[in-house]
């Protein structure tokens, strides 16, 4: 595959099988250049964050972006590939995949709880299969559906710059949409669900993604004012707002934290961060990694309480003073911001017969279905099985997921029978650098290393049983985009493959 310029407008030119394709070479979700991504079979895989789109179509065939590609006509003639624009087309950059709207006298109700991204995509994918009955989406917030990946790296965000579709798509495509309406119980015998205002729904299938909220400390002074959570784009207004010349202390080392103190270096007189575990992302990403994401954050003068947790938050006139810690220390804070977990937004099903794992999770089959017939459930909210895990149940609390979960379940609410077998795709940025992975590293017995983690230039791959299992990178794309394809087409990589020198199957160039 190649770039090329047509009339001064950025072409993806490949060729699959000896037929050539053209299309837009943007990625539809951050406008990563696809021509430095990894082509495999009819398919083009971001460098940046994984997404996936047929060269042939232009249709995205793997999340996270929400848009399709836009076509162009190719000809060959005399040895030579002519690519010619629509001018009508020839600025888009992304294309809306054709959907269908409410068809008259069609009865079925399909109701989506919760308003992210499991949702989102569940709606759009039961349009653009021609699905005529009613759709209506229905989310605590007052927000349309926005991209929530944002907001602990552009704090100071205007929620209207984020949502990933306006008003007027929902009305040109009949989803409803009810913001500010939160479900309070469910009959799944009636096959009702009622809301805080007294309004009780109907369904013919129903999807819960009602993903989680932010767990709260549990020790004295935990409610003082400036003791604040990440979850909503007001409150990262709120949090930029209140960092501003402060001192701040952020518990927890997880992506949300780590980004935020990432964010407020330019910004904070100081800034804390305490951690439970010996290394941040230690369970994720593991020590080695976490030690030079300490090291890079610590270069710009943020302090780490490593293996300790927060026994008090002492305050004046109300408001956050002090951070005791168990070990002993104190020091002062004019704000606490805590990351330290979720807890799923599950208590509306505690009286159904619908089966939650010991942490309240729903449990659901590859298809997205739980145990109740015609409901189902995906996103942060859902446990499932993870094919390239051998089948092993698990809760994974990301945005690519949530879409992948969307899509399976209005397939499978259209009995189009469709197993789940994405690949989990993230990635994290601090201080402008990206680091991605991809895969499932959880129980990793060993980690192989190419490049060098000091100098912030590294692909590492976490190993079990001899088989990669997940794979991360910092400055090395498309690497973990190349990962996830051979991932995705059911190839295991060996430990061998991975130790060798030789790592042509990436299909980049490595220094």
């Amino acid at each position: 595959m190649m770039e090329v310029e047509v009339g001064r407008h950025n072409v993806l030119l490949a060729r699959s099988e000896g037929m050539y394709s053209a299309t837009g070479n943007q990625c539809t979700h951050y406008g990563a250049p696809l021509s430095r991504g990894v082509l495999s079979g009819h398919n083009v895989r971001c460098p940046w964050h994984g997404a996936c789109f047929n060269i042939h179509t232009g249709d995205l065939e793997e999340y996270p972006g929400m848009d399709c590609l836009p076509c162009h006509k190719v000809k060959v003639e005399n040895n030579k590939v002519y690519v010619s624009i629509n001018k009508k087309t020839v600025r888009q950059t992304k294309r809306i995949k054709k959907m269908g709207t409410r068809v008259q006298g069609v009865m079925h109700t399909i109701v989506l709880l919760g308003g992210g991204s499991a949702s989102l995509v569940c709606a759009e994918t039961l349009r653009q299969q021609n699905f005529g009955g009613r759709i209506i989406m229905v989310t605590r917030d007052d927000l349309l559906p926005y991209d929530k990946t944002r907001l602990s790296k552009v704090m100071n965000v205007e929620s209207d710059t984020i949502l990933l579709r306006r008003m007027e798509f929902f009305q040109e495509y009949d989803i409803e949409v009810w913001l500010s309406k939160e479900a309070l119980s469910m009959d799944t015998e009636k096959k009702t669900v009622t809301f805080d205002d007294g309004l009780v729904q109907s369904y013919d299938q129903l999807l819960i993604s009602t993903g989680c909220r932010a767990k709260g400390l549990e020790c004295p002074g935990k409610d003082l004012q400036n003791v604040m959570m990440l979850e909503t784009p007001e409150d990262a207004r709120q949090i930029h707002a209140a960092c501003i010349g402060a001192r701040i202390v952020i518990v927890g080392t997880s992506f949300v934290g780590m980004e935020v103190a990432s964010y407020m270096t330019d910004k904070a007189t100081s800034i804390t961060v305490i951690g439970s575990s010996e290394m941040p992302y230690q369970k994720t990403l593991g020590l080695e990694i976490g030690k030079v994401t300490m090291m890079m954050l610590s270069q710009k003068d943020i302090k780490f309480y490593m293996n300790d947790n927060v026994k008090e938050v002492r305050g004046n006139n109300g408001k956050v003073k002090e951070v005791v810690l168990k070990s002993g220390t104190v020091f002062p804070a004019d704000v606490l911001i805590v990351g330290i977990g979720v807890i799923p937004n599950a208590e509306f099903l505690q009286s159904t017969p619908i089966v939650m794992d010991s942490r309240n999770f729903v449990i659901v089959d590859k298809y997205m279905r739980t145990n109740v017939p015609d409901v189902f459930c995906g996103g942060d909210l859902a446990t499932f099985p993870l094919t390239m895990a051998k089948n092993q149940m698990v809760n994974i609390g990301h945005w690519q997921m949530a879409q992948a979960h969307g899509r399976i379940a209005a397939l499978n609410m259209l009995e189009k029978n469709t197993e789940l077998n994405s690949i989990p795709y993230y990635w994290t940025v601090l201080l402008g650098k990206n680091i991605r992975y991809a895969g499932y590293g959880e129980g990793y017995t060993d980690i192989v290393i190419k490049g060098r983690v000091e100098e912030q230039k590294f692909l590492a791959f976490y190993i079990k049983n001899g088989e990669v299992i997940a794979a991360a990178s910092l400055n090395y794309d498309p690497a973990v985009s190349a990962v996830a394809e051979r991932l995705a087409t059911g190839n295991v990589i060996t430990k061998e493959e991975a130790e060798s020198n030789d790592l042509s199957w990436l299909k980049m160039k490595l220094s």
